[in-house]
């Protein structure tokens, strides 16, 4: 990971020594803004020593005062008595490299406010606040030094609030219910959410646009939303069933809260605050993950055509593996899926896990063979650890399972959690296993846990129903993707199956936090006995670049790629590593139009997606290189395409010539999209 010296500074701006007694007579103790000077944060300290925060936009209040601060569970609260020890203000602005990404070059350009408080009533306990202001959103977080006062810190509840200035529409999902992450996004005033998970976004009555999520979740537990009264959000920490939510001995920081803050919903997507507050590159070189497309044997058990578990349908053999390794080498994939290959699947395994072998296969598969049938063709297997939510299991076999793959020469191993919420199993530290949810603070050691081991054995993680996305992936680089939405399989088998504004919805929410491996592709248009899905053949296309992720399956049925070849040409040809992104226009829940340059190449290719309504979009072609010719490969819907009937399979196909100064007309039926590769003429 390289730092690009032409816009590495760290400068000192301010640096103050004071006390409670400095601060001005609206109890104000200091004020930040960012770069810009357009997010501003002011800090109070109350008379009762209480403090809170509030930040304006463009002179105007954007979160009003907000409480700060912890309750202990064996302690005095810290909250009230602080007093103003020090503060310093200091500006950042650096270049960063991805090893793979949304874009190559991520710059990291923020002011910083540290403030030192002490609770002189409690033995001069102290602890810091620091934060940091981007041009595009704020991150805050609490720093508790090593002290003989509070050798252990038990937090049984965050004081944190976002008090929203201005009434606000919100998209949000619910937190603490069985589904986790899998809710639809509901839409409502903010003033009616309930409990959420993040990232929460909200649009507010002049268009602003909020993203309120954390960074860096490691060893504490998730945030989840809860709303006080009117428009006042609280933090509400993942329960834990052994104690006080967050437990930590020592010194240690909290995750950062996030507000990311744009115009509109695409400024959003192009925030790049949430990475940049995660710590760089643990790894060194990591050249040894690779983004890529793959297929698998998958999509064909949602459908119920094959079988997770052992007997006649049994999906998973060795046979039907070497015709999807024969199907990837033939059209380019670097990857095949493999679910069900290993012991465990017969019976109850969801939420249970007790039976599962990450070692021992089912009679009908060979790995071995397999893999090296695989390797011989260019391809790699993709492995697949489920757990059934029993982390205390998987991690009594998780180096075995790791040690076999390595060996097998298995780079990448999607990884699942399939359990209702609160029924994960831990193992206690007493002997034998308590419930959790996957994620509480032992959630969020376990998640971590087997993407740094897996980078022992030079492993990347693909996670399914995992701890959210906080941009860790920074840190830790083999952590590719992961789930954390209603997925691809909601078509198949869900009760609703997934709105025809899903897609639109998940970009401006779910894709704030970072990647998903979300599994379009499902040209056939249906799941379970035929079901047809809200989408056209066209939106299937461009969610392979509005849905980033760096390792995405191309989920259908070898038959239905075989059936439509035209479509399938698309599929094969776009890329999932990008040297830039643009969003180009967007609307929460209704419509998404994403560019994203080839890393590896000087195309470009554009998705666009809408919900339920038809549309046309006006799409400049400036992001494109001046003076060079391009021809455009356009996946259009049909003049008829409608998600509602059996035109959602009318699709256009066409090229034209075009350069920097072109404007197309992007027409999307209802619950259609488009779909465009860009290549520079003679390339």
């Amino acid at each position: 990971m390289s730092l690009l010296p032409t816009s590495r500074r760290a400068v000192a701006l301010l640096l103050l020594a004071a006390c409670a007694a400095s601060a001005r007579a609206d109890d104000t103790l200091a004020t930040v803004a960012s770069p810009d000077q357009k997010i501003s944060v002011s800090l109070q300290l109350s008379g009762d020593g209480r403090l809170a925060y509030q930040v304006r936009r463009n002179g105007k209040p954007l979160i009003a005062p907000s409480r700060l601060g912890f309750v202990l569970a064996n302690a005095p609260q810290l909250d009230g008595g602080f007093t103003l020890a020090g503060q310093a203000v200091s500006e950042h602005d650096d270049t960063w490299e991805q090893p793979w990404g949304e874009r190559r070059y991520v710059r990291n350009h923020y002011r910083e406010l540290r403030l030192e408080l002490v609770q002189k009533a409690q033995q001069n306990r102290r602890m810091a606040l620091v934060f940091r202001v981007f041009d595009d959103g704020v991150g805050f977080r609490y720093e508790l030094p090593e002290q003989p006062q509070l050798p252990q810190t038990r937090i049984a509840d965050e004081l944190t609030e976002f008090v929203v200035a201005a009434p606000a529409t919100a998209w949000w999902q619910t937190a603490g219910e069985m589904a986790a992450l899998e809710y639809p996004i509901a839409k409502t005033p903010l003033s009616e959410v309930g409990t959420a998970n993040t990232p929460l976004t909200i649009r507010t009555k002049d268009g602003t646009h909020i993203a309120f999520h954390e960074a860096a979740l490691v060893d504490y537990a998730s945030m989840w939303l809860r709303k006080v009264d009117g428009q006042k959000l609280r933090a509400q920490l993942t329960p834990s069933a052994t104690g006080a939510p967050v437990e930590r001995t020592g010194a240690f920081t909290t995750p950062w809260r996030t507000m990311q803050i744009a115009d509109n919903a695409a400024g959003l997507y192009m925030s790049d605050l949430i990475l940049n507050l995660n710590e760089p590159n643990q790894l060194g070189d990591v050249s040894w993950v690779h983004p890529s497309k793959f297929v698998g044997v998958w999509w064909e058990m949602h459908l119920e055509h094959s079988t997770w578990g052992a007997g006649a349908k049994h999906g998973a053999t060795t046979d039907n593996t070497k015709r999807y390794i024969d199907f990837a080498a033939k059209h380019g994939f670097r990857g095949v899926l493999v679910e069900g290959w290993n012991l465990g699947w017969d019976g109850k395994w969801y939420g249970d896990g007790s039976e599962f072998s990450f070692t021992q296969s089912y009679p009908d598969f060979d790995l071995a063979a397999a893999s090296a049938y695989a390797i011989g063709k260019g391809v790699r297997l993709i492995g697949h650890h489920e757990t059934g939510g029993n982390v205390a299991h998987y991690e009594e076999q998780m180096d075995a399972g790791y040690q076999l793959y390595a060996k097998h020469g298995v780079d990448s191993i999607k990884s699942g959690y399939v359990t209702d919420a609160g029924t994960a199993q831990f193992r206690s530290a007493g002997g034998g296993t308590h419930y959790a949810y996957t994620d509480s603070q032992e959630g969020s050691r376990h998640y971590l846990k087997a993407v740094t081991e897996a980078a022992r054995y030079k492993l990347a993680i693909d996670t399914h129903e995992p701890i959210k996305d906080t941009g860790l992936r920074r840190t830790w680089p083999n952590w590719i993707s992961r789930e954390g939405a209603r997925g691809m399989e909601y078509n198949a088998w869900g009760n609703p199956i997934n709105g025809v504004d899903h897609e639109a919805n998940l970009v401006f929410t779910r894709m704030l936090s970072g990647p998903m491996d979300y599994t379009p592709g499902i040209l056939s248009l249906e799941g379970v006995k035929g079901k047809p899905i809200n989408s056209t053949q066209a939106k299937q296309l461009a969610s392979f670049v509005v849905i980033y992720s760096p390792v995405v399956m191309a989920a259908d049925l070898i038959e239905n790629y075989e059936k439509y070849p035209g479509p399938f040409k698309f599929i094969k040809d776009v890329p999932t590593d990008w040297a830039d992104t643009r969003v180009l226009h967007g609307a929460v829940g209704e419509y998404a139009t994403i560019a994203r340059k080839d890393r590896h190449s000087d195309n470009w290719y554009v998705g666009s997606v809408t919900d339920g309504a038809a549309r046309t979009l006006s799409l400049p072609l400036s992001f494109l290189d001046a003076g060079k010719r391009y021809t455009a490969e356009i996946y259009r819907d049909g003049e008829h395409a409608d998600y509602r009937n059996s035109h959602r399979f009318d699709i256009v196909i066409e090229k034209k010539t075009v350069t920097s100064k072109t404007v197309l007309q992007l027409k999307l039926a209802p619950g259609g999209g488009q779909a465009i590769r860009l290549a520079p003429v003679g390339e």
